[in-house]
């Protein structure tokens, strides 16, 4: 009997041994890493071991809205991620309309990113869907449809679309710069051809526009206003800021002479995991998003997604009809936001239209971008969410119909995509957030809240 305690004693010694020995490389891996080195594989084995050991740091209800943060993370990996991933694959939602070549109204244009990557690969005209066509028009010569990252099958396409999908309308959005009826200069753009990514847009140009979203044109936008209806747009555009620098970290350039492509940690936490309110302003905006989703359902439901590919197309119209009545959503968050709770009283009407020139000049901005890539998903994503708020707030009757409320094709597009960047974005800091904070936190100082952001 002694000597089976004495043998338990000596195995309990060596363990421990062996975990005192574990934590002390460990400890030693993490902080003699450079400051701005990835050091993706360590963070896997780390995030592996521990994820599962602490909670969340963000905890119950996501502020100004109708659902808790472990809610909206376990819903979000359930359902909507998975289902979003496979929504915008479809035909549908593949192709963007977009003005690419727009002259800044606010400076001369005098950024341009150094890496090929920043270009945008537009669509040859037998890619995209017959329906998204106009039946003839001038296309540029064979000789002409080169790609700027020499990818041939990309080649560019500047035909003008004439042609609407049945049941879709042209109607302008209130909300945003751009005048969607106008076709002139449009062209459609493969967004799987051209994923959201870090493109080496850098520098005053890129600062300069960041800088006129929150002090130039949005100066009133004040995130400790106490008003619910002034805040709104602040949060909006810091959630929609922290989800482009996630993936701009999550798809970054590690060694350009390699092209070898990754996740920069260390810049994840820089931008945007040391700064909790830029991660509750995403929730924020991803609820808000989805909400106009969800409010538009019938809308959404009825509408035509007819690309010319009847197998494509079902399974389109059945993704988006489980995406807009899936029960799990429905009974874990039925209203991701309140929007009626907002623009009450007399000053009402003039709120909602001082919000609305002030994202209106948000939109223009984007014109300014001086990287083609930067420029497309910062169009489409601030289209998207000009669209979420033309659903929610532009019927002030708050009882929305799908025959009052139009929209047109290329706002759906913007609005689904939006829903699915964010989506990303949330299930990457619920994933990692929690072993890139543990680990940079220690080794880069506490948080002094700062516009610092790039594209």
């Amino acid at each position: 009997m002694v000597k089976s305690e004495n043998e338990k004693k000596r195995r309990v010694n060596q363990w421990t041994w062996v975990f005192i020995g574990a934590v002390i490389v460990l400890l030693l891996a993490i902080f003699l890493v450079p400051r701005n080195y990835p050091v993706t594989s360590l963070i896997h084995h780390i995030k592996s071991c521990y994820c599962s050991q602490e909670g969340l740091k963000y905890h119950g209800m996501v502020e100004d809205c109708c659902c808790d943060y472990e809610t909206v993370d376990r819903i979000n990996v359930e359902v909507l991620h998975p289902l979003l991933q496979q929504i915008v694959k479809y035909p549908f939602f593949r192709y963007f309309k977009v003005k690419l070549w727009c002259d800044c109204p606010f400076w001369p244009d005098d950024g341009m990113c150094r890496l090929r990557d920043c270009s945008v690969c537009e669509c040859p005209e037998n890619e995209f869907p017959e329906t998204f066509r106009k039946a003839s028009g001038n296309i540029l010569s064979s000789d002409n449809l080169i790609c700027q990252e020499g990818k041939p099958e990309a080649a560019v396409d500047r035909t003008i679309d004439a042609k609407a999908f049945k049941g879709w309308m042209e109607v302008d959005n209130p909300w945003t710069n751009d005048d969607e009826t106008d076709n002139a200069e449009m062209t459609y753009v493969n967004l799987q051809l051209n994923p959201e990514r870090y493109t080496g847009y850098t520098g005053p140009s890129a600062r300069r526009i960041w800088d006129a979203i929150y002090l130039e044109n949005c100066q009133k936008l004040d995130p400790s206003e106490e008003c619910q209806e002034k805040r709104i747009l602040y949060k909006l555009i810091s959630g929609l800021h922290s989800s482009i620098s996630i993936h701009i970290a999550a798809d970054y350039l590690l060694d350009e002479k390699t092209n070898t492509w990754g996740q920069n940690l260390s810049l994840l936490y820089d931008r945007v995991l040391r700064y909790p309110d830029r991660v509750r302003n995403l929730y924020f905006t991803f609820l808000f998003v989805l909400r106009s989703v969800t409010k538009a359902a019938d809308y959404l439901e009825q509408a035509d997604y007819d690309t010319g590919n009847s197998l494509e197309d079902m399974n389109t119209q059945l993704l988006m009809k489980k995406l807009l009545y899936d029960h799990k959503l429905q009974a874990a968050c039925p209203k991701p936001f309140d929007e009626a709770k907002l623009w009450k009283g007399q000053s009402g009407p003039e709120l909602i239209k001082q919000t609305q020139r002030q994202f209106k000049n948000i939109s223009a901005l984007m014109d300014c971008v001086g990287c083609e890539k930067c420029r497309l998903w910062g169009k489409l994503q601030i289209l998207g969410l000009g669209t979420a708020l033309k659903i929610l707030f532009s019927d002030n009757s708050y009882e929305l119909t799908a025959q009052r409320l139009q929209l047109q094709r290329n706002e759906v597009i913007a609005l689904i995509n939006l829903l699915n960047r964010l989506s990303e974005s949330v299930r990457l800091v619920h994933e990692m957030g929690p072993s890139v904070e543990r680990i940079f936190g220690k080794i880069i100082g506490g948080p002094t809240d700062q516009i610092s952001h790039q594209f």
